[in-house]
């Protein structure tokens, strides 16, 4: 099982750094991301609760789907589909907390790659990659 946390302090006010984290089609402009597009909107906000979004990023292709939109402090989101590497996702989460004028920000994924024999040392490999994704996104608002 792979476990992800990737903590940040942005200078930048919540609703900014929320709007970054929240703007899926926007994330091709982060690094690491090849191509970022929002396949269906939310019932009630575009990049709220129920939008799928796609993202193709380090040789790796995500159809992620917002599972919780509370902004400005909070998105979580499930992997559905991954290729070449199937992964079943048990958590996504982004979460956003007001520090004087700048904001925190927590980033959690968990799940395990979904492969007989080798799935195990494949989530260690992918933990610490996915953690430097992360961590260069995140670093990228500051």
């Amino acid at each position: 099982m792979f476990r992800i946390r990737v903590e940040r302090l942005i200078p930048s006010d919540i609703e900014t750094v929320f709007a970054a984290l929240t703007d899926h089609a926007g994330y091709a402009r982060f690094p690491g991301v090849a191509k970022a597009s929002l396949l269906e909107p939310g019932p009630t906000d575009e990049n709220g609760e129920g939008a799928l979004r796609y993202i193709h990023g380090g040789g790796i292709h995500f159809y992620e789907r917002i599972t919780a939109y509370e902004r400005p402090t909070r998105m979580c989101y499930r992997i559905e589909e991954s290729k070449p590497l199937p992964i079943r996702h048990d958590l996504g989460e982004i979460t956003l907390s007001e520090q004087g004028d700048a904001t925190q920000v927590v980033w959690r994924s968990e799940g395990h790659i979904d492969l007989p024999l080798i799935g195990g040392l494949l989530d260690r490999l992918s933990e610490s990659r996915a953690a430097g994704s992360f961590a260069a996104i995140l670093d990228s608002l500051g």
